[in-house]
């Protein structure tokens, strides 16, 4: 394939788990973390919408939408009301800078129990809030736990999964995060006109976060993380249930020993270790890979499509019916990916997923230009208002079988154990940047460059798409212990790995 892209043929070591009940109940509960995410996302926008809400908190958005002057692309801009959505992700990436050092030390299973219970309180708080205050309070939580859920499961999630099968268990976390979304939407539509209806679709996320957070109190830590916190009968209990009761698991934890062994031998700080040269492949798309996924502008059109539909001619009920829609075709889109991430390969669903989006953001951006003019205030037929959701939702389709899943997946398979939870929180933290910057700017943004806004995603769109076809190796079926082969053999980055031994992996 042009520009690196090749498949490597992963080493037989031994140790490529079979499939068992537990490594699928177990992978199950950890990807059902990615349930809080998705319903913040989903909950979020449509509660903005609800006239209630707006009475209480945000009165002056009422005032300005009953203008009949007003720009379409305006009606939403409010700082207040955006740092409602984005001060969630602010305290995301705080909590995921600090989550690198706890997941080391707690482990990876009760990191998600700490995540999720610090997000039960927010929901609580969020249900309960008679002021802006308590809003932006509860939010803060919110973003506290989801920065210690989104460290720790995709991590979770690649150190328990057989090699073979570990993009398609990978990506329940996405699954999990749609389902969330879904749910989020649903929620909203059947609240939103009674009164108390935002305190339920907001109280309401404490139900995913107890199901989330009881279930991961039962399920074990995987193997990797007990040894390197020298649990070592916990680990080879660990090894026996996910491998089977009539495997010999000692050669496997042996191994992970040694690695952990390797890991503490270090004299630099994790931190330091990741800014070698060695590592530079897999700092850039700890960096790049999160970023691009929030210049797809997925997560706007998520946190506001209710906004963007009701401005482009939908009433209020079909605003959140439309969420709905789009909600569903996610879910389904990432079936394809579950389906064949492991038997075509990452980059082959990056690829096709980012042609997918660019075609449908140009698409909707001249419809938009072509319908409301540069001023915004042209009446759009329901016709045209239907074409955009299409085009959303195949646009929303791409995303769910590439950058959706792959997002999470990439980071946590491709670092050594002596830096991975250090790769995974800074894949976490720059997600969580790119989400506060894009939420705080975007209906702003959409106010100023209307249309054009769509094109500012598709430059990026493109831009993504053309680095995973010269830059991003496959990692397909690749043991975690033998994944610095993929940069020995790319056509660019092996000029910066070659010739080094990696003391976690073998050379």
């Amino acid at each position: 394939m042009a520009g690196g892209g090749f498949a490597v043929d992963a080493p037989a070591n031994g140790f490529d788990g079979k499939m068992t009940l537990s490594v699928v109940i177990t992978c199950i509960v950890a990807a059902s973390s990615g349930l809080i995410f998705g319903y913040d996302v989903g909950v979020s926008g449509g509660v903005t919408t609800m006239v209630p809400f707006l009475e209480k908190f945000f009165p002056s958005i009422l005032r300005k939408a009953a203008k009949a002057e007003v720009n379409m692309y305006c009606v939403y801009d409010n700082q207040m009301l955006t740092l409602f959505t984005s001060s969630l992700y602010l305290a995301g990436l705080v909590s995921s800078l600090a989550a690198s050092r706890v997941t080391m030390v707690l482990g990876r299973r009760n990191t998600i129990v700490l995540g999720g219970a610090v997000f039960l309180a927010g929901g609580a708080i969020n249900g309960g809030a008679q002021n802006i205050a308590m809003l932006i309070l509860g939010r803060i939580l919110l973003g506290l736990g989801v920065g210690f859920t989104n460290q720790a499961a995709p991590l979770y999630l690649s150190e328990m999964a057989p090699a073979k099968w570990r993009g398609a268990f990978n990506t329940g976390f996405q699954f999990f995060l749609s389902v969330g979304v879904l749910t989020a939407g649903c929620i909203n539509y059947a609240t939103a006109t009674h009164t108390w209806g935002w305190r339920v679709s907001l109280g309401l996320a404490v139900v995913p976060a107890t199901v989330m957070t009881v279930g991961a109190i039962l399920i074990t830590d995987t193997p990797s993380s007990l040894v390197q916190r020298g649990k070592i009968d916990q680990a080879r209990k660990a090894l026996r249930k996910v491998r089977g009761s009539h495997v010999d698991v000692e050669p496997e934890l042996e191994e992970l020993q040694d690695w952990s062994q390797n890991a503490k031998s270090m004299q630099q700080e994790p931190f330091m270790t990741i800014f070698e040269r060695q590592y530079r492949p897999h700092l850039l798309m700890a960096i790049l890979i999160p970023l691009f996924q929030q210049l797809t502008g997925i997560n706007i059109v998520a946190f506001y499509s209710p906004n963007l539909f009701q401005s482009v001619g939908f009433g209020h009920h079909a605003a959140l019916l439309s969420t709905i829609i789009i909600g569903l075709v996610n879910l389904a889109s990432l079936l394809v990916s579950t389906s064949f991430v492991d038997k075509f390969g990452r980059r082959f669903l990056f690829i096709t997923g980012g042609v997918l989006m660019l075609v449908c953001q140009i698409a909707v951006s001249a419809l938009l230009a072509e319908m409301t003019g540069v001023h915004g205030t042209t009446n759009i037929s329901k016709g045209n208002a239907i074409l955009v959701l299409v085009l959303l939702c195949f646009y929303t389709a791409g995303f769910g079988w590439s950058w959706g899943p792959l997002t999470w997946l990439i980071p946590s398979e491709i670092f050594p154990l002596k830096i991975r939870t250090t790769g995974q929180s800074i894949a976490v933290g720059m997600q969580f940047i790119a989400l506060f910057a894009l939420s705080q700017t975007f209906l702003t943004m959409l106010c100023h460059f209307k249309f054009g806004a769509f094109l500012f995603y598709a430059f990026w769109i493109a831009v993504m798409t053309l680095f995973v076809v010269f830059f991003l190796p496959e990692t397909k079926g690749i043991p975690l212990e033998s994944m610095n082969t993929i940069w020995d053999k790319h056509w660019f980055w092996r000029r910066f790995v070659t010739g080094v031994v990696d003391q976690d992996n073998h050379p």
